[in-house]
């Protein structure tokens, strides 16, 4: 009962942590965003310093779908593609963010792309057309797509999803093997013992013969059960005394000997039946 309430009590307790499970990555994107942002605005700075324009804002940078995003100026602006190649990919790589995106810069007007590029970790895919050509003074807009997330390096949920069902399952596997191993050590004390003419009862204290029951002390069970299951065989003086009074931290005189006594009285119907001592050794209970 308490080992099942202990069990319970882990799957209550692990309930948090399995929500847990799902916020670093929730946390993970919610910085990568903001990193881009960062880097992006400053891209845009970038841009209109080099239209000698200090004054006019970089409008704010918009999450427009799943990883894209967008650069917006308060004013028109010209600028050579060359440097937005550059300045993008400078700012980007401070932030430690991934080399993979597409970049397309759009005119406000008609939403037509004056110029797109892309970059890739594999050089073979990067494309970067003719960059030397100054875009002229116009309203635009830059979106920059990224084409894949970076990958954490230690991934928090993959390591819970692996290891915390692998504990539950070791549990659950101790639990029940515990529970079945208790509930067999209960069937076999339930069992009835043979023993000559009598039919001996552990956990009833009592012996049975001929439907005539014998009451017995809790010791003399105690005692009598030791004998039963090594019949014929020679039980040391300390170990009786160890097994029955001293584990269960009682120490004792000659008491040993008045239950001894008393054993002997109760089964002395049976003639096929002896508990005889062992002379400076222990007690053996003997039957034909």
């Amino acid at each position: 009962m308490i080992q099942k309430k202990l069990f319970s009590l882990f799957l209550f307790l692990l309930l948090p942590f399995f929500i847990w499970s799902f916020y670093p990555q929730k946390k993970e994107n919610i910085d990568f965003s903001k990193k881009v942002k960062i880097a992006l605005r400053q891209v845009g700075n970038q841009l209109l310093l080099t239209n000698k324009d200090s004054t006019s804002l970089v409008l704010p940078i918009k999450e427009i779908d799943d990883l894209k995003f967008s650069i917006s100026f308060e004013k028109e602006l010209f600028f050579e593609p060359s440097i937005l190649v550059k300045s993008i990919k400078n700012n980007l790589e401070k932030t430690s963010i991934h080399k993979n995106y597409r970049v397309e810069v759009v005119e406000c007007l008609n939403n037509e792309v004056a110029y797109s590029y892309e970059i890739n970790s594999k050089k073979e895919k990067t494309i970067i057309p003719c960059a030397g050509r100054v875009l002229p003074i116009k309203c635009y807009i830059i979106d920059v797509q990224f084409l894949e997330k970076k990958e954490s390096i230690f991934n928090y949920n993959l390591l819970f999803y692996f290891f915390i069902p692998l504990i539950i399952g070791i549990l659950y596997r101790m639990f029940f093997r515990s529970k079945k191993q208790k509930n067999e050590q209960e069937n076999n004390n339930n069992k009835p013992l043979f023993l000559g003419s009598f039919i001996f009862y552990p956990e009833q204290n009592k012996l049975v013969q001929k439907a005539k029951e014998i009451a017995l002390s809790k010791k003399e069970c105690e005692l009598l059960k030791i004998f039963v299951l090594n019949v014929n065989q020679v039980i040391k003086r300390e170990e009786l005394t160890k097994k029955v009074w001293e584990d269960n931290g009682v120490i004792v005189g000659r008491s040993l000997d008045t239950y001894i006594s008393k054993l002997r009285k109760k089964l002395q119907e049976d003639k096929n039946i002896k508990l005889t001592n062992v002379h400076g050794v222990g007690y053996k209970l003997e039957t034909k």
